[in-house]
């Protein structure tokens, strides 16, 4: 039983930290009520309604955001390892980044690049 004494401490702390956060903040900002039930971002009334149809030109960034994002992913871990591998490891970076490649030029050759 000693082994988890440490680790139902460590929660017990968090969860308290968590709640002392949240009570300070509403504490500190009067109009808290208030703020929740204002304009979310900048300070500027919403132009839309929050379940209206986006174009899918969002959808197409989003997807080469994670395209992009996916490469670093891999990438880090590679570059640890690289100079281990050697020259097969930079056949098969290579052979990514091609593939990544193709795909970009496929999404700016069918115009999900533009935004007019």
């Amino acid at each position: 039983m000693n082994a988890y004494v440490g680790p139902l401490m460590l929660l017990v702390v968090a969860l308290a930290c968590v709640a002392l956060v949240y009570e300070v903040s509403k504490r500190l900002i009067p109009t808290y009520r208030l703020l929740r039930a204002g304009p979310f971002m900048a300070g500027h009334d919403p132009q839309e309604h929050a379940v209206s149809r986006y174009h899918v030109r969002w959808y197409a960034v989003c997807l080469l955001f994670l395209a992009f994002d996916m490469e670093m992913v891999f990438m880090y871990p590679w570059a640890v390892v690289f100079a281990r591998t050697g020259v097969k490891a930079l056949v098969e970076m290579g052979l990514f980044l091609l593939i990544l490649l193709i795909g970009v030029l496929y999404a700016w050759r069918e115009g999900a690049l533009r935004w007019v």
